[in-house]
């Protein structure tokens, strides 16, 4: 099993809209390396923090599961669709998406600037200047220690 974080804007999709629906594809990602990853690497049983991005307080929401592995995302020729890419087909699929799960809810939000502050996640692509995709592995060693993050210290 590996894990992953995910980004999204949570007034787009957040840990309450996960939580609501139970289950939903995880669609509209337009990046090569991150489709890569959801295509190649994400596998059924998997778990990602749910990172809520570009918000006041940008942070880890939440678990979720990877329901199904990567599979070709039709939003991307659907006509009219806000994911739309005419150069993808279902012959030729061009971008790909997993289905998540929600799991369970953190303790709180884990605010990036305390993850930017830990130098057990020096090496995390998330707290490295410039990074903007929005599909990142992390290590078993930085999932255990954002876990241990979940309950504040004194």
């Amino acid at each position: 099993m590996r894990h992953w974080l995910m980004k999204s804007e949570p007034e787009v999709f957040g840990i309450d809209d996960l939580e609501r629906v139970g289950v939903e594809p995880w669609e509209g990602v337009r990046n090569y390396q991150a489709r890569n990853l959801l295509r190649d690497e994400m596998q059924a049983g998997d778990l990602a923090f749910l990172y809520h991005s570009n918000c006041k307080v940008p942070g880890i929401a939440g678990i979720m599961r990877i329901a199904r592995g990567g599979y070709p995302d039709d939003t991307a020729w659907t006509p009219g669709h806000r994911y739309h890419d005419p150069r993808s087909t279902p012959e030729n699929p061009r971008w790909f998406r997993v289905d998540v799960a929600f799991e369970r809810r953190l303790g709180r939000i884990i605010p990036l600037s305390e993850l930017k502050q830990a130098p057990e996640l020096s090496a995390m692509p998330l707290v490295r200047r410039g990074n903007r995709l929005s599909v990142l592995p992390v290590s078993p060693q930085e999932w255990d220690f954002i876990l241990s993050l979940e309950t504040p210290r004194d």
